[in-house]
Formats: C-alpha cells, structure tokens, sequence
C-alpha cells in the first residue's frame, strides 16, 4: 500500500488531490446551476492541456506554443464521428446527396471523403485521439529533438505549426468546415447531448478523465522517468554523457502532453457541441500556456486550478467590461508572474502549507503531550 501511495507522489500529494476531486464532483456541482457548470466543464477541457505543458515544459524544459494543434486534432476526430451520426440519410434529406455533412454538401462534395470513413465507429474514434495525436507529437519531436532543436527554436516552430494548422484547416473547407469549424453537434450514439441530464453526465466524465491524466502525471514523475526528465531540464549534457538518449525522453514528454491535450479537446467537443480552428491557432496554444504559468508550472493540481481561474476571470471580466477585458487579462497575467513567478502552487507552498504544517504540527504535539502524560499517570 505504502508502495503505490509513494509511486503517486506521497500521501500529501493524494490528498491534495481527493481535495480536488471533492471539489469538482461534489462542491461544484451541488452550488452551481446546469449553465454555470457547463461553463466549468468547458474551463476543465482546457486543464488537459496545462497538465500536459507542466510535464512537458515545468518538468522538461520544453516550451511548446502549439498545443492548440494537439486540442484541436482529439477535438476534430470527436467532432467528425458526432458530425457523421447527425448527418444520417433520414436527417439530411433535403440535401443535395443525403449522407454527408451539410458543409460538405454545400461544396459541391457527393461522396464521403476517405479520411471521414473511421469516424463512423466510436471505438476507432476513440483510438485515433488517442493515437493520431501521439504519432503528430512523434514526428514533430524526432524532426526536431533528434537534430538538437530546443529552447526559443522550438517555441518559435510549434508556433508556426499551429498558424499552418490553422490555415490547412480554413482552406479545405469542404473537408473540415472551413473557419465555421465542424458545428451542430446532437447525439452520441442516439444519446442527446444537448440535454441537461447529458450535460451533469459528460460534467463527471471530464472530471474522472482529468483526475486520471493527473494520477498518470503524478506516476510518471514519481518515476525513474521523472528523475531522468528533471535532470534533463537541469543538465542536459551530463544526462547525455550519462548514456541516455535525451531525444527519446523529449520525444515520449512531448508526446504524453499532446495525448493529454488531445483528451481535453475530445471533451470540450462533446461538451460545447462543435470545435473551430480558433482553437487550434497561436493565440489559444499561448492561452494555454497561460493557464499553465498562472496555476504553477511545477505543479499539474496546481495547473487545474489555473486554468480554472484564468478562464473564470476571462469570463467575468467580459461580462462586466466588454471593451476592457482584455487589457485586465493581461494585467493579471504579468502581475501573478512579476509577484509569484510560481504561480498558485508557488503561494500555496510559501504562505499556506507553513500555516496549516504549524496548526497540524502543533496538534500533534500537544496530543503526544498527553498521551505520555496519561500513560505517567496510569
């Protein structure tokens, strides 16, 4: 028992974590209305993607302005297989060939593309989110770690991979939807998703999916992995005079991370009922990194609760200040990096945990006190 609580980071590591679990499945749910949980789920898609940038760049050293690119891929194949089922002959009958997406349709495009044809079976679907991510991460971290392409180079390329992205997927439009993005999203499998007992049923899905990235986050750091991708981060020469392929290890983070993402984005589809290449281009990967920066990059509980408050100040702010929003963002961004250049985590460890570790440690003393004063007596 003592074994697995330490492969998961030590008992305080899963408390804090149960904490989170209790606050996302119960707390919430229990206080807020259908739309603002709604909301939420949205805001916790995007916590995939933060945990993934902690392992891969709070814990790699691998800063990746492109993992709107991997949010987008799980978020597209979710979005063709519930696109297909609500194109169904009965239900596109009025088109011009019954069948087929209404966009396609609308591009002159009379026959299913090849590429749609796996998206007609949810297993296959599942697997390629799972996949198809992983092998985009693959080759785009061999083409560039195996050549020793790191630090602001790499940044800067993921960066442009994602404005590629973003332009291949506006141009074929008739295969993707263009920049409308893939939209009316209804059913799975039959199933409503529109609905509200759907909405509290996919809410709880995306929690236990979240709380499952973040165990296998907190396994593989707790790992011989782990060690060896902190040392990478710290000294990459000595790790690689050590004997160590440091290209491998960059390969499998950058590849973990963008699973993760691709996990969130499958989420934010079903959830939100359509997915846009506005998801995929720079602005939301750099948003994302935000989230990460903010809830503490050497934290992955802490990158949840980022995202959660970036998203929620993003939505308030636009409420109450329409043209200014943006500029409060900002604001709030670079004062939690000038202030707590560790983020949320970085304040919990400095000012809160030494005052609860006081009280807690406190109370145990005072409970041994007089536990050796009672057995005195007796």
């Amino acid at each position: 028992m003592h074994r697995w609580i330490a492969a998961f980071g030590g008992g305080q590591r899963l408390l804090q974590l149960l904490a989170l679990a209790v606050l996302l499945m119960v707390i919430l749910p229990l206080t807020l209305d259908i739309f603002r949980l709604n909301l939420l789920g949205k805001y916790l898609t995007y916590a995939f993607v933060a945990v993934g940038l902690v392992l891969c760049w709070g814990y790699g050293g691998i800063l990746s302005l492109g993992q709107g690119i991997f949010f987008g891929l799980g978020g597209y194949c979710m979005a063709m297989f519930l696109k297909l089922e609500s194109s169904a002959p009965e239900f596109t009958s009025i088109q011009s060939t019954p069948g087929i997406p209404d966009f396609m349709d609308w591009n002159q495009i009379t026959e299913l593309p090849m590429m749609w044809m796996p998206f007609n079976s949810l297993f296959l679907t599942i697997v390629l989110i799972l996949t198809v991510p992983a092998i985009v991460a693959f080759i785009i971290g061999f083409a560039m770690f195996k050549r020793r392409v790191g630090g602001v180079y790499f940044a800067i390329i993921t960066q442009a991979i994602a404005s590629i992205a973003t332009i291949l997927i506006i141009g074929q439009q008739g295969y993707t939807g263009g920049i409308n993005g893939i939209t009316d999203l209804r059913t799975l499998l039959g199933w409503d998703i529109r609905s509200d007992s759907a909405r509290y049923i996919l809410y709880f899905v995306c929690c236990v999916a979240l709380i499952i990235c973040l165990l296998i986050g907190q396994f593989v750091l707790n790992s011989r992995f782990g060690k060896l991708l902190i040392a990478m981060r710290d000294q990459e020469d000595r790790v690689r005079f050590s004997g160590y392929d440091v290209a491998n290890i960059k390969i499998f983070v950058f590849a973990l991370a963008g699973v993760f993402s691709a996990i969130g984005g499958a989420m934010f589809a079903l959830q939100v009922g359509f997915m846009s290449p506005s998801f995929v281009g720079t602005v939301a990967s750099i948003e994302m990194v935000i989230f990460c920066a903010v809830g503490g990059r050497l934290s992955l509980i802490g990158a949840v609760y980022g995202a959660l408050l970036v998203n929620l100040a993003k939505t308030m702010l636009s409420e109450t200040f329409p043209q200014l929003w943006i500029v409060f963002m900002g604001a709030l961004f670079i004062g939690v990096v000038l202030l707590f250049p560790r983020g949320l985590a970085g304040i919990y460890t400095d000012f809160v945990q030494p005052r609860l570790d006081g009280v807690f440690g406190r109370k145990r003393k005072k409970s041994s006190q007089t536990a050796i004063a009672q057995e005195v007596q007796s």
